[in-house]
């Protein structure tokens, strides 16, 4: 395991709790050795899980001690109930800590509108707690999958002030269900920089917005999704604060993990085949190359035609037709690549269609959508979509 994957201040375990079949793992926990500044990003669904609800609610003091995941189970559109699973759960892991329920944040994942067996989870929580350890990390990353491929975890390493360092760990979890607004997945950053909960909070919502909130894989918004930050402090740095030099190194080290955490959760993408970045530009504004950036990745049509290899640019430019966007489309240049397929609103021809539909195959490229003579620009990440999914999803309760 890299030394990236070492935290100061922090351990991890995860295990098995019986929420899924065959003993397999379903069960994290993120502790920190005292009180660390805390913030988090949450889910712009209305429907709201009960874990979203509970550790937003806790999150208000700024400070956690430790984190509760489970997956398999969402506890999600569980009403009362689940509220008081969420309760009942974290307290066995505040007990086995010392410390008040209100330090421990829950997060869940996995099927809608089932009860989670607390109980299980209360039972399991002492045996973790003594597998906890500065190496965990791997072990934790694996208790929070779902339909996800392989586990998710990035790390940067910054020097600050006078060559001394800091770390910035992330894991996430994501495969399906991925989507701007937080795009969906469970993510948890720890890092031994000293920062308050408000410099958190707004580094935090910053690269969430650089990074998950520009991604998407199916166009679904889930019930739970949440992004945790929380800072030891133990680096041997000056708090960070304000936008200094070493806040903004920080901010952008903070982006690049979730960037990279963003990008495998694309490539996972429940039977996904490649990635594609979707640039726009020549915009009027930065929100309307968002717009056009956000519809041309979440359009089913283009999706499906990036599967197939079939450089169908017609599906492009309607999709960005559809953002709500004022552009002329005399003006549209597409590019898969470096290959012009649309110059002035129409198509170059037939050969151009074959040298794109190479490009197609490669498992990572750009398309590239310049609208008119605009400065703005905007980008997306996305995947194709083929039978896989289908399949995946079809079955996801059976």
């Amino acid at each position: 395991m890299s030394d990236h994957a070492r935290v100061s201040g922090f351990r991890f375990a995860g295990g098995a709790c019986g929420i899924k079949p065959q003993g397999k793992p379903d069960l994290g926990l993120l502790v920190a050795d005292e009180d660390a500044a805390a913030a988090a990003v949450f889910t712009r669904n209305r429907v709201r899980a009960a874990p979203v609800l509970l550790a937003a609610e806790r999150l208000e003091l700024g400070r956690a001690r430790g984190i509760l995941v489970n997956s398999g189970n969402a506890n999600a559109c569980t009403g009362k109930r689940g509220l008081a699973a969420a309760r009942n759960a974290t307290a066995a892991l505040a007990d086995a800590l010392g410390v008040e329920d209100d330090l421990v944040l829950p997060a869940s994942t996995g099927v809608i509108g089932v009860p989670l067996p607390d109980d299980r989870i209360r039972d399991a929580v002492p045996a973790l707690v003594d597998r906890l350890s500065p190496d965990g990390a791997l072990d934790f990353a694996a208790a929070i999958l779902t339909t996800d491929r392989w586990p998710k975890v990035a790390s940067a390493r910054v020097s600050l002030g006078k060559s001394r360092a800091i770390t910035v760990l992330g894991i996430a979890k994501g495969a399906g269900m991925i989507h701007p607004n937080m795009a969906t997945t469970l993510g948890f950053v720890v890092t031994d920089a000293p920062a308050s909960s408000s410099f958190l909070r707004r580094a935090l919502r910053r690269a969430t917005d650089e990074t998950f909130n520009a991604l998407t894989v199916d166009g679904d918004t889930s019930t739970n999704d949440a992004i945790f930050a929380l800072a030891s402090g133990r680096a041997d740095v000056p708090s960070l604060r304000g936008d200094d030099r070493d806040a903004r190194k920080f901010r952008d080290a903070l982006r690049d993990v979730l960037a990279e955490l963003g990008r495998s959760i694309v490539r996972d993408g429940e039977g996904a085949e490649r990635v594609v970045t979707i640039e726009v530009t020549g915009a009027a504004s930065e929100e309307a190359a968002r717009k056009v950036a956000r519809a041309v990745s979440a359009s089913l049509l283009v999706k499906a035609a990036i599967h197939g290899c079939d450089a169908n640019w017609g599906r492009i430019l309607a999709a960005a037709g559809n953002a709500g966007v004022a552009f002329d489309p005399d003006k549209v240049e597409i590019r898969f690549d470096d290959i012009v397929l649309v110059r002035k609103g129409v198509g170059i021809g037939p050969a151009a269609d074959r040298d794109a539909a190479e490009v197609m195959r490669r498992p990572a490229y750009t398309i590239r959508v310049k609208l008119g003579p605009g400065k703005a620009r905007a980008h997306y990440l996305m995947c194709d979509i083929g039978p896989e999914y289908i399949r995946i999803n079809a079955a996801y309760r059976s």
